[in-house]
């Protein structure tokens, strides 16, 4: 996608911040199947990755990007999709990857889907939270985005920011900015773990499982796959010879709307928090003490 856009088009993501991505595209120009071919079809500008007893499947994007935004619209499994989970997801390469992921888990019919996030820091992820959504999203479509700058990581629903990552460097807790990701969406038999602890299995009668995508977009600073790490985040962040938009001032925390909307999201939609989950951390995650105001 790069950054040959206009000055006149970089103003209107300025001024639109994170209403709305600036490049949308279709499946072909962005991504790639990964994994089990013949698990996709094609229906006009719709994607279709479906789950059966045989295989699950899953695709790339043909580059890897820093900082940015990106988003698919999916609709979900429709019906009894217990044990079944949909991902979509950014990641770098090796033992300390960097990752942020959706992760959507499978419900048994009349249940509300759940909804989980993590995000892995130099290889370490147990970051879990889970929510259940304020739609059901296996009857439409909805946006799912990730956007990334150096300040902060925010997954957002239909817009809605339902989880920040902040920038805690300077309490000595590292923060996911020097490694060019790819973005992935799969969907895969998880019925050891995903439905309610794994009590819950996978009903193959009901194969094959369908999720469905459309309004591909990224808006992201691309990172040919020779460069270094290093060069990478020189040429993704803004300098005094140019000024990407998601280090705009205005994106550097989320503002007082996005706040209220992200404490709604909390109050009345999340089920687990890792913050909370003193069996797991008896003492705290250091992040979670400014994460969780």
């Amino acid at each position: 996608m790069g950054h040959s856009c206009s000055s006149v088009l970089l103003l209107f993501i300025i001024m639109s911040l994170m209403l709305g991505s600036a490049f949308s595209s279709k499946f072909d120009d962005l991504f790639q199947p990964s994994w089990a071919y013949d698990h996709f079809v094609y229906e006009g500008e719709t994607l279709k990755m479906k789950l059966d007893n045989y295989s699950g499947a899953g695709f790339a994007s043909k580059t890897k990007y820093m900082f940015g935004k990106v988003t698919t619209q999916i609709k979900l499994v429709e019906g009894d999709s217990a044990g079944t989970v949909t991902a979509f997801y950014m990641s770098s390469d090796g033992p300390t990857h960097n990752e942020f992921d959706f992760e959507f888990l499978g419900n048994t019919t009349g249940e509300p889907y759940l909804v989980q996030t993590n995000v892995y820091v130099n290889g370490v992820g147990n970051r879990e939270q889970r929510l259940n959504l304020w739609f059901d999203p296996t009857k439409d479509f909805h946006s799912y985005s990730i956007f990334w700058n150096q300040r902060q990581v925010i997954f957002l629903v239909d817009e809605t920011p339902v989880r920040v990552h902040t920038n805690l460097e300077h309490r000595g807790i590292p923060f996911p900015k020097d490694q060019a990701m790819g973005v992935y969406s799969s969907i895969w038999n998880a019925d050891d773990w995903a439905t309610q602890g794994g009590r819950v299995k996978t009903d193959w009668t009901h194969a094959p499982f369908v999720a469905s995508y459309r309004g591909f977009a990224i808006d992201a600073c691309e990172c040919p796959a020779s460069a270094p790490a290093s060069e990478s985040q020189r040429r993704c962040s803004s300098s005094n010879e140019r000024r990407f938009w998601w280090d705009e001032p205005t994106l550097s925390e989320m503002n007082l709307h996005q706040n209220h909307q992200l404490i709604w999201v909390r109050a009345n939609h999340m089920v687990y928090d890792y913050c909370e989950d003193t069996a797991r951390f008896p003492t705290m995650p250091t992040e979670c003490e400014h994460h969780r105001h």
